[in-house]
């Protein structure tokens, strides 16, 4: 163990020093803070233009309609006016946001007002000018001479409710509904950036097993470490790689996120679910980064990995393909399923976990025996693949050489 330690931290120092290594990590943060930057320059800072509205009410409800627009806060200046309605064209000529509204009895009694406005006029004028329908309508109604039982069978509003197919069959389903839905998929949320993070990260692996076959010092490491010393120690150093990758991008991101969104996301995360969902990222990071050193040691040179390697690579990104299926019904039987398989269950976990309401514990524990089942499992298979391919040069394995490697 003691071996391993010194090697995780020859990786640490080794990636720290290296300025590519640096710049990205930087990088990456100060690029998502960028482009919420550039967004903001241009949101107009322009205040909404204020609407003259004159009002010849000729029905005395004047004060309603100010209740009204009050009400909505509509930006609206409202002002009695004796003008009629032949002499609204050359009162609007030559201006901008005014508008004329005639409430007579005519007029309420057909159902239509008049409304007379300028050329130029807000974009929201047309639909705000609809909330005056209601206190009209109330007008109408109170003139049938109704009882208070018809009265309040007419006043209510008749709404319709649209619901697809889709939505009719994952009724029941244990689906999230929140009154702040930010503060459910904060955590998990937070989990997936550390997954996604920690596994690209652990992906260099992969390139420092061949890197290092290719420039010949794995034979001078082996003097002083066995195969599986420095297997582990490379999985270890690029998990604390990764951690320290995440930190820069919490430090930079976080604030610049509670800045913007005025969220109290401290505090969401601060709560049991997030460290499940963060114990199943680095679960879902040891699986992999089992493969990858495993597959990484049988490659002498990254430039001429086969189409085997190449699918290697690819494994982590799986579960990104089912987030249609998962997302859509996280109880269904594709999420279910996914929940089971190694290779897409951080992933999917991570998915359904923010998502439902009510954590199906028994899935959880299924599918979490099974990811630490294959995670031993794999790197076993990792260290004899690695104790063969390290010492192997001037080819690339094939899946056939790695197979008997296995067994042996």
């Amino acid at each position: 163990m003691r071996n391993s330690m010194k090697v995780a931290r020859w990786e640490v120092r080794r990636n720290l020093k290296n300025k590519s290594f640096v710049i990205g990590l930087f990088l990456t943060p100060l690029l998502i803070i960028g482009f919420g930057l550039l967004g903001s320059l241009f949101e107009s800072d322009d205040e909404p233009t204020e609407t003259a509205v004159f009002v010849n009410d000729q029905i005395e409800i004047y004060d309603l309609l100010v209740q009204t627009v009050d009400n909505f806060e509509l930006n609206w200046t409202l002002n009695e006016t004796t003008l009629s309605e032949n002499e609204v064209q050359s009162a609007l000529e030559d201006t901008e946001d005014t508008a004329y509204i005639f409430l007579t009895g005519e007029a309420l009694e057909s159902g239509v007002i008049p409304v007379y406005t300028a050329d130029e006029m807000d974009s929201g004028f047309s639909a705000n000018v609809q909330l005056l329908a209601g206190p009209l309508q109330q007008i109408r109604i109170s003139q049938l001479d109704l009882t208070e039982e018809e009265l309040a069978i007419v006043s209510s509003n008749v709404m319709f409710e649209e619901t697809s197919a889709e939505e009719l069959a994952s009724a029941g389903e244990d689906s999230v509904i929140s009154e702040n839905p930010f503060e459910k998929i904060a955590p998990g949320l937070f989990a997936g950036i550390i997954f996604f993070a920690i596994v690209m990260t652990g992906m260099m692996i992969f390139q420092s097993a061949s890197q290092e076959k290719k420039d010949k010092i794995a034979e001078i490491i082996l003097s002083s470490v066995t195969p599986g010393e420095l297997m582990n120690g490379k999985i270890l150093g690029y998990f604390v790689l990764g951690m320290v990758q995440v930190l820069v991008f919490l430090v930079f991101v976080v604030p610049f996120a509670v800045w913007k969104i005025d969220e109290p996301i401290i505090e969401y995360l601060l709560v049991p679910e997030t460290l499940l969902l963060v114990f199943i990222a680095v679960l879902g990071y040891l699986l992999f980064a089992a493969i990858f050193v495993g597959i990484g040691a049988t490659l002498s040179d990254m430039t001429t990995s086969g189409n085997f390697q190449g699918f290697v690579m690819m494994l982590p990104f799986l579960s990104f393909v089912l987030i249609a299926p998962v997302l859509g019904n996280p109880s269904g039987m594709v999420a279910q399923v996914a929940s089971y398989i190694p290779f897409t269950s951080p992933g999917v976990l991570i998915m359904r976990l923010t998502v439902l309401d009510e954590w199906p514990w028994i899935e959880i524990i299924i599918a979490l025996a099974i990811l630490i089942i294959s995670i031993v499992l794999f790197m076993k298979l990792a260290g004899k693949i690695f104790k063969v391919g390290i010492l192997m040069y001037g080819k690339n394995a094939t899946p056939g050489e790695i197979w008997k490697w296995i067994r042996s």
